[in-house]
């Protein structure tokens, strides 16, 4: 993706060297598999074997146990790696800022910009404490992105949209009523919206600011084939349990992602209207 000469994003927050004093005790989510497959391919390593192995050592697909835990500050320096990779995520970070403020604008709706939080280890957020175990994240409760350098930023962003929108608190409050297999099928339905609402932004972004080079869709598609519930279950276990998908497969995944880059049209992310079968 090119992203030579663009702005950076100021709504950042850099937490990084400030860690907790003891490790929370998280379980993997799909996120948190990105993150080791991320890692892998700037470190030059196979980000699908990486990926295969984190969700095999965290025991599959978890949620967030952790207590709060002591902050300490520590001083380092950063990486050059590091220090692109911020650059990197500020600068993607201004692209949806500018991508939905014209969204919401054409719609008479106002775009209110999260703020990304970079972080080393934990940190403390709204939503409990948050770990790099479990990937980048949004928290609705502060309206802010978590972050520890391995990303997909677009989609967490869209789970802000569902936020700014309300679709994610209708979501949350009717999933606390259903039993887990039900909740699952919601959790599946905001994740395919947040995939869609990336698609959305890579289309208006590539139309502002002609952004996307030879291969980027393609990788992109790639990338959520290879995050799919179903993918990524059968390559850690053998088999696959649909019951416990809460992401989509691999065959949704590409479907949303590729329906909100093709259309750049929001009012065509209907995964909550759609049948258990047209997704």
């Amino acid at each position: 993706m090119n992203l030579d000469g663009r702005r950076e994003s100021s709504n950042v927050e850099d937490r990084r060297g400030m860690s907790s004093g003891k490790k929370a005790g998280l379980g993997a989510g799909v996120i948190g598999i990105i993150i080791a497959m991320a890692m892998a391919y700037f470190t030059g390593g196979d980000p699908l074997a990486a990926g295969v192995q984190a969700f095999q050592e965290n025991g599959g697909l978890g949620s967030l146990t952790g207590t709060n835990t002591e902050v300490s500050e520590e001083q380092r320096e950063f990486t050059e790696e590091e220090q692109e990779l911020a650059r990197f995520s500020t600068q993607i970070l201004a692209g949806t800022e500018d991508v939905w403020k014209e969204i919401f604008e054409e719609n008479d709706m106002q775009y209110e910009v999260p703020t990304m939080v970079l972080y080393t280890d934990g940190t403390q957020t709204a939503c409990g404490q948050g770990s790099a175990q479990m990937g980048p994240f949004y928290c609705s409760g502060d309206q802010k992105l978590y972050i520890d350098l391995s990303f997909v930023i677009a989609h967490e962003v869209g789970h802000h949209v569902e936020y700014l929108t309300g679709i994610l608190q209708d979501a949350h409050e009717r999933m606390a009523k259903m039993n887990q297999t039900d909740a699952n099928k919601m959790s599946v339905r905001l994740e395919l919206l947040a995939d869609f609402y990336a698609g959305v932004w890579a289309h208006h972004d590539n139309k502002m600011f002609g952004s996307l080079e030879d291969g980027d869709i393609e990788e992109a598609i790639n990338c959520a084939q290879v995050i799919g519930d179903d993918y990524l279950q059968k390559k850690a276990r053998g088999y696959a349990v649909p019951e416990s998908f809460n992401h989509g497969t691999s065959k949704q995944r590409m479907k949303w992602f590729k329906k909100g880059l093709e259309t750049g049209d929001v009012s065509q992310g209907n995964t909550f209207q759609c049948s258990d079968d047209e997704l």
